[in-house]
């Protein structure tokens, strides 16, 4: 059994608050030792020695958002191409989204995307499953069996279920399984044809509007229904003020909610829209300056509980189009850490907080192994040169797809190592 010492790190390990200088001990594919007190342990016999003097290492991410086009769609993205850009941006852990081709919505899907991870990748997948059969909102899955195959949370996805009595019988079944469901809210009459955020430079540009209404009315259904049926309620993608503010007031009254961020909401503004740029069509849109600073808050706060990815591989085909033709969506595994680096540096999220948002938290809320540095734990984790500055640029891209929101960008923060169950999975 392989033992590595990570020497004179800097170790932030939100799960035990501690953010110090001192030594990782990895031995076969646990920790065993990780903090201040680990250098007086000494150096075991016999192993590789790692001066990680100036670097951070942090517990792998684990991206609670991810859209993989296989089944169906594997010219977009694979299991296993997904694997590795995850690794490459220091995600050690996805969770998949159902929207495949034949859908996540029964057992088989389940066991073949568990087998299909065990076979081709290299950090783990964990499939989460339909709400409704085909993410049509009507009939529910088997919530039981699905759960019991390895499905880690429930939800449908890009779409937004429009009956409230078949959220209520989600919520109230999820409950009695002890399961999660993630729902993505955007009113569909009200978004109806629009594109981006509703507002006076989408009238500049020509383009249909998406108000924040179409966001906060079916999450305050959403909330309201939590409240009702006492059941685990995770508002998947926030990016307005209003949703905020809506998962605040959830939140004191005890209701059992939880939120989440992309990060591109927490990055960007309607106005890096720019010329028509379509790898800027997402959903949600981009929102408001106002709205952006809302999110950053929320984070702080802790009204938002984890950043994700929402990793959209889209192709060439559905991207180069006009704006308002052009599919919604864009990539994100290997930006997700440098890019939430840019709240650390600009002094809006201590960079313990902002760890815990994209690795402990998510752990927690999905029941998943991994977001901690404690002895005993499975040893995934990142090396970090928090101040190594480098430039998105799509060769450098791992991802099948090149649709990224910050090609061209200047981050500040590069993934140097990335382990998974100690084994090496990406070196810069």
């Amino acid at each position: 059994m392989s033992t590595t010492v990570f020497e004179r790190a800097r170790i932030v390990d939100p799960s035990r608050g501690i953010d110090e200088v001192g030594t990782v001990i990895v031995e076969g594919r646990k920790i065993v030792a990780a903090g201040k007190a680990a250098l007086n342990q000494g150096v075991p016999a016999g192993a590789t020695v790692v001066d990680c003097a100036g670097k951070t290492i942090i517990p792998g991410l684990i991206d609670a958002r991810v859209f993989i086009g296989e089944p169906g769609g594997e010219h977009r993205e694979t299991i296993a191409s997904a694997s590795v850009a995850a690794a490459a941006g220091g995600v050690t852990s996805v969770i998949m989204m159902p929207d495949t081709d034949p859908v996540i919505d029964n057992v088989a899907l389940v066991e073949f995307v568990l087998r299909t991870a065990k076979d081709t990748a290299i950090v783990n997948i964990f499939p989460a499953a339909a709400i409704t059969k085909d993410l049509a909102g009507r009939e529910m899955t088997e919530f039981g069996l699905l759960r019991e195959a390895g499905a880690v949370a429930f939800t449908d996805g890009r779409h937004t279920i429009p009956s409230a009595l078949v959220m209520r019988r989600a919520l109230t079944y999820a409950r009695d399984f002890g399961g999660v469901i993630a729902h993505e809210t955007q009113d569909g009459d009200l978004a109806s044809a629009g594109v981006m955020n509703e507002g006076l430079y989408a009238s500049w540009l020509g383009l249909a509007g998406i108000p924040r209404e179409a966001e906060s009315i079916p999450l305050e259904r959403d909330l309201a229904l939590a409240r009702l049926t006492h059941g685990g309620y995770h508002a998947a993608k926030i990016s307005t003020e209003m949703a905020a503010q809506a998962v605040r007031r959830a939140k004191a009254d005890q209701a059992n909610v939880t939120a989440g961020v992309a990060i591109h909401n927490l990055s960007l503004n309607e106005n890096d829209v720019g010329e028509y740029r379509t790898f800027f069509r997402l959903t949600p849109p981009l929102r408001a300056e106002g709205d952006r600073l809302a999110m950053i808050e929320a984070v702080k706060d802790g009204t938002i509980d984890i950043i994700v990815s929402s990793h959209d591989p889209q192709d060439v085909d559905t991207k180069r189009l006009p704006f308002a033709d052009a599919a919604a969506g864009a990539i994100g595994l290997e930006t997700l850490l440098g890019a939430a680096l840019r709240l650390y540096h600009n002094g809006d999220v201590p960079l313990l907080r902002l760890v815990e948002t994209l690795s402990t938290a998510p752990a927690k809320l999905f029941g998943l192994p991994g977001g901690t540095l404690k002895p005993g734990a499975p040893a995934d984790l990142a090396v970090v040169d928090l101040e190594e500055p480098w430039i998105v640029s799509e060769s450098g891209i791992r991802s099948r797809s090149k649709n990224t929101c910050f090609e061209g960008a200047r981050l500040q923060g590069m993934v140097l190592q990335t382990l998974v169950a100690g084994r090496t999975v990406f070196s810069a």
